[in-house]
């Protein structure tokens, strides 16, 4: 992942100049699903300007479903390539800079038999991280990178969707977005994900005005849903008064008590959650966290898994003095290709200890300081992507203290 070559002193609103490309990405979905809802087939038209300085001859599209298997994304048009979770489209001319255009191919999914994100657990279908999305592409080039079968690999920038799932079985479909007459709705969001079963749903509003849904499977128990809604409605507000508010109208909560490779899954306005054990107030906070301020979850992945744990921890009233273990043999800021190689560090080194250096950077700039950061650090980064270097020049520009030091002693390159 390229650094941008900014001084540490230099105003946040240069390191946003340059934004990502392709930018400005509209999705126009249509998909006609199973009556069972496990299979999904139409037509996806994807619209993008060129934000960068350079023309564009081709563009690239990350079929994420099928990183753990081909065959469960099907898209008609473009050029496979690799590992089957890239399709590169040739432009008919190069892009220019500032010019736009749109590519349109015929897609089908199919939730693989697995319990997983994108998979299926007895009659009930989940699509995250299924629907075909653009690749991003900046100062390094484009980003291909793998996704390495745990955690997340992905990149994306703020788009819009406008997904019209049909279907004519007796199911439930709960999404990212808001329907009306039929179309799911969500802008300014890194993905679009949904559900398909015999869920049984109830709502509720938080006391700030979110309302959060709950679709439960049928061993998710009436308490289970209950305590999820609480601490979603709680923490969801909370976060509103300290990153900003919640730029949603509601918040989905899918429950299922059989996924057996993760305990929970942030997906825009859009969440997976395992019953009992769900970590409910740290996907809410990925909301914020990756949602809103984005990342490169490849190259970065503290930068939003370490920022929704402390957000966990600040929620729960949990300082964690005394986490830091003094200096680490490996830094917190490695990619997931390290990861992949490290997987029982991973957890340790990217959450736990992240979080612990940013209770430690609260401790050496002060807790006002740090409530200031982070509500400007969200703001100048709303809908867009930030790198280690930009929260570092955020993090200096709130505090009088010098941090050369505390990055050093910290890892923090």
């Amino acid at each position: 992942m390229p650094r941008l070559l900014l001084l540490l002193l230099a105003p946040i609103s240069l390191l946003v100049a340059t934004p990502p490309a392709p930018g400005v990405p509209s999705y126009d979905v249509q998909l006609t699903g199973t009556p069972d809802g496990r299979t999904w087939s139409g037509q996806e038209r994807i619209s993008f300007t060129n934000t960068s300085a350079q023309s564009l001859p081709e563009i690239y599209v990350r079929l994420w479903g099928n990183s753990r298997g081909c065959g469960s994304v099907v898209v008609t048009g473009g050029t496979a390539m690799r590992d089957c979770t890239v399709v590169k489209f040739p432009l008919p001319k190069p892009l220019e800079p500032g010019k736009r255009t749109s590519i349109s191919f015929d897609v089908k999914l199919t939730a693989p038999d697995r319990e997983d994100r994108f998979g299926r657990s007895g009659e009930f279908s989940f699509f995250g991280n299924a629907l075909p999305v653009l690749a991003v592409r900046d100062a390094a080039g484009w980003h291909l990178e793998s996704d390495q079968g745990f955690g997340e690999s992905f990149y994306t920038v703020a788009a819009d969707f406008a997904v019209r799932l049909t279907h004519t079985g007796n199911i439930a479909v709960p999404s990212t977005g808001v329907t009306s007459d039929g179309v799911a709705i969500a802008k300014q969001v890194r993905d679009f994900a949904w559900a398909a079963g015999p869920f049984r749903s109830s709502e509720a509003k938080s006391s700030g005005g979110v309302i959060i849904r709950t679709w439960a499977t049928p061993t998710v128990t009436a308490a289970a849903v209950d305590d999820a809604r609480a601490e979603a409605s709680a923490s969801i507000d909370e976060f509103g008064r300290r990153f900003g508010a919640y730029p949603d109208h509601e918040l989905d909560l899918v429950m299922n008590d059989q996924w057996a490779t993760f305990s929970g899954m942030e997906y825009p306005g859009f969440v997976l959650l395992i019953s009992p054990e769900s970590p409910v107030v740290h996907e809410v906070a990925h909301q914020w966290w990756y949602g809103i301020v984005g990342n490169n979850e490849y190259a970065d992945p503290w930068l939003d898994e370490a920022f929704a744990t402390y957000a966990t921890d600040v929620f729960l009233k949990d300082a964690r003095v005394g986490c830091w273990p003094g200096t680490l043999p490996v830094a917190i800021t490695r990619d997931m290709g390290y990861w992949g190689a490290h997987q029982t560090s991973y957890g340790t080194f990217v959450y736990v200890y992240g979080s612990c250096m940013l209770h430690e950077l609260e401790r050496v700039i002060g807790t006002p300081a740090m409530e200031r950061l982070l509500a400007s650090y969200a703001k100048a980064h709303w809908h867009g992507v930030s790198t280690p270097a930009g929260f570092k020049a955020a993090a200096q520009g709130a505090s009088s203290v010098d941090l050369t030091s505390f990055w050093r002693g910290h890892g923090i390159g």
